[in-house]
């Protein structure tokens, strides 16, 4: 018996294909040398980013986590460029 419905799984599915893909790319471009114009890699990065967003939410749909947790006390108030 499946986990979760057909259309969550389907979405589960094509986040992740679609999020590998910006990876792939993203390690040609790293780790393999594939050239790239600072344009370029910046437009890279977003999509990669954009991915993971979109494989993270229909991950946690498919686990039944959609409500993400609230933030510790104290946690997000932090400078990340301190």
């Amino acid at each position: 018996m499946p986990f979760a419905d057909e259309a969550t799984v389907q979405a589960y599915r094509q986040a992740w294909e679609d999020w590998r893909k910006q990876l792939d790319h993203l390690h040609r471009v790293f780790l393999e040398g594939e050239l790239a114009r600072p344009d370029q890699l910046k437009g890279l990065l977003n999509r990669e980013a954009r991915a993971k967003e979109r494989y993270d939410a229909a991950r946690l749909r498919l686990l039944g986590l959609d409500e993400p947790a609230p933030p510790a006390p104290g946690e997000g108030d932090a400078n990340p460029f301190c």
